[in-house]
């Protein structure tokens, strides 16, 4: 059994600027574990603000002894034993959780939304994210984006009413918007959130800082658009915490330690009737595809990462008519370019 592992930098088609920063490349870790002939692919796609590195995730997948586990189809119980191994490093953890979940596929010849059960039909279509920019980048952009049947759009600067203006002047499409964090006053944000519901918005992610709580719910309760949580909930120990709080919960494989996690976390947002938001970094089609799997789970999906890169490593998931769908190959679905 062997253990590969090397870093990539994702290149950006264009800059991806947000509330609090501006980047143009996202810099990854690619993993391979082979075993028996087969290769599963894993990916951990790191954006700077969430503090993993390569170097980190390199350190950490370094502590892996890939002979400690004999049966690699016990992804829960290898799972639970490579968390335990230091805490933090979602995304290294996810690119082995991808790796072994790809690796399985393969090994059993099936995909895993087939092992799933899920009904691909089911796919809600994918939002696709325009950045804060100028109004002639962001016209340009959102006119460039008439294939996506939904737009998302980053919020959370003075500029934000004109932002959203700006594109009602070119598309009628509907909007989800996602703050980041950057609203702090939350009569501010209520404003905002009774504007936003007169102008084809279907909700606010993660509005308010993830300190700001006790804020988060009383504008929940006032809010006329329902709000769903980023960076307040992370793993499966977060959710329940949610409630009351927020409307639903986006949950992304590179925070919550990927595909395995991830299932436990819709089954139990589902079970406390909250709404489910499959979402993504910056990522190449190898981790989108691996999220593709779940994505018939969801209410709404925002996997346009390896849309927004211009390197691509991997062929998978694909755009069909506004949804992202995976194929029928086994494991996650996937050719390496």
């Amino acid at each position: 059994m062997h253990l590969r592992f090397y870093p990539y930098t994702l290149e950006l088609a264009q800059p991806f600027t947000l509330a609090t920063s501006s980047r143009t490349t996202t810099p990854a870790l690619m993993v391979e574990l082979e075993h028996e002939g087969l290769i599963g692919y894993g990916e951990a796609a790191m954006p700077p603000y969430l503090g993993e590195t390569p170097a980190s995730a390199a350190a950490f997948l370094k502590l892996v002894d890939p002979a400690a586990f004999p049966d690699l189809q016990q992804i829960a119980a290898i799972g639970a034993q490579i968390d335990s191994l230091a805490p933090g490093n979602p995304a290294a953890k996810a690119a082995l959780d991808l790796a072994l979940h790809d690796w399985v596929g393969k090994k059993l010849n099936t995909s895993w939304h087939r092992r799933w059960g899920l009904d691909l039909a089911r796919i809600p279509a994918t939002s696709f994210t325009i950045g804060i920019d100028t109004p002639a980048v962001v016209r340009q952009k959102t006119l460039a984006a008439a294939p996506y049947k939904i737009l998302k759009v980053k919020l959370g600067r003075d500029t934000d009413r004109e932002l959203i203006t700006t594109i009602r002047q070119v598309t009628d499409q509907p909007l989800t918007v996602d703050a980041n964090q950057g609203w702090r006053d939350r009569e501010d944000a209520l404003r905002m959130s009774e504007w936003l519901a007169t102008q084809g918005v279907l909700f606010i992610e993660q509005p308010m800082p993830k300190e700001q709580i006790d804020d988060t719910a009383w504008l929940r309760e006032r809010s006329p658009l329902p709000l769903i949580a980023d960076e307040s909930v992370q793993r499966l120990r977060d959710v329940p915490a949610a409630r009351g709080v927020f409307d639903g919960i986006n949950i992304k494989l590179m925070k919550c330690t990927g595909l395995h996690e991830a299932h436990q976390m819709i089954t139990l947002a589902r079970q406390l009737n909250l709404k489910v938001m499959l979402g993504c970094m910056t990522e190449t089609s190898c981790a989108i595809s691996a999220a593709a799997q779940l994505s018939p789970l969801a209410d709404w999906v925002d996997l346009d990462g390896a849309l927004l890169i211009k390197n691509d490593l991997f062929n998978g998931a694909q755009l069909v008519d506004g949804k992202i769908i995976p194929t029928e190959a086994p494991g996650l679905g996937l050719t390496k370019r």
